[in-house]
């Protein structure tokens, strides 16, 4: 299925070394994932995304994008095509003011369900559904339930993901049915998902595989970086503060230490910084 990176950083960062890189970067990926690629990334609290309908190891663009882009929060994505046809509209992320969502999953039988799901997303909402893919119809239902909360137009808010994100689980399975727990029948109900305003950002494992990393094994800008503390080198507990949090689908092998997410288990920093690990009801 599709491939997913996301990082959220206390100072901004280049995403040369994940995308490019790095061993196993996004970017050899891609080789098994040639349906797309996009990438989000916020300069002045405001998104700026990239996509392209074609694979990222033949793409120039991607390189150059890659090689320059440096911010507190990125996404990034390529896709393999279950649902919708290969085409720049159906490329993640997908955005909406300052939301971004990516997404690894499948909803199976997506056209028997679309009509009930498009009647679940409001209408100042559905409008702006301008794809074919159970991702962008899922992203759009997500931010329903938080625009329901107030929670849309602002940013510097205290994390409360998970009830929002148990309640769009438990909503989609009355439409759907369950939910996979497995990384081989691509035709079943995943998942997998990340999503950011540029502040906070949080994740699902969903069925897909998902993998985090709050710290590093010896940060190699240690001696340099003004903001260097203790927590760089060390594994964060939910509830602590970190300086950074990164989330991709497969082990980036650099210098940071990554941990698998469980089926259910979330993820996520608010605008704070604040590390928040738990696990939902799928």
């Amino acid at each position: 299925m599709c491939r997913m990176f996301g990082f959220r950083s206390i100072l901004q960062s280049g995403v040369h070394k994940s995308l490019l890189d790095a061993d196993n970067a996004i970017i050899q990926q891609s080789k098994r994932h040639p349906d797309g690629w996009g990438v989000a990334y916020y300069n002045m609290n405001s998104p700026h995304l990239i996509k392209i309908d074609n694979q990222a190891r033949e793409c120039k663009i991607f390189e150059k994008v890659s090689g320059l882009v440096s911010s507190n929060t990125v996404v990034a994505h390529i896709r393999k095509s279950t649902v919708g046809l290969v085409g720049p509209l159906n490329t993640h992320p997908f955005q909406f003011g300052p939301w971004v969502f990516a997404h690894n999953g499948n909803i199976e039988n997506f056209e028997v369900h679309r009509r009930t799901l498009l009647e679940k997303i409001n209408k100042n909402l559905r409008k702006y559904i301008l794809g074919d893919t159970d991702s962008e119809h899922l992203f759009y239902f997500l931010l329903t339930l938080i625009e329901k909360r107030g929670f849309l137009e602002k940013q510097n808010h205290d994390f409360v993901f998970q009830e929002i994100v148990q309640e769009f689980v438990v909503e989609l399975k009355s439409i759907v049915g369950e939910i996979t727990d497995s990384s081989g029948d691509y035709d079943k109900n995943y998942l997998t998902f990340i999503l950011t305003n540029g502040h906070l950002m949080f994740a699902l494992q969903g069925g897909q595989p998902l993998f985090f990393s709050t710290h590093k094994s010896k940060c190699s800008e240690r001696n340099s970086c003004a903001f260097y503390g203790g927590v760089c080198e060390k594994k964060a507990q939910s509830g602590e503060k970190v300086h950074h949090l990164l989330l991709s689908s497969e082990v980036i092998k650099n210098e940071n230490i990554w941990t698998a997410l469980s089926f259910g288990e979330c993820i996520g920093v608010d605008s704070k910084f604040n590390l928040t690990q738990d696990k939902i009801t799928i």
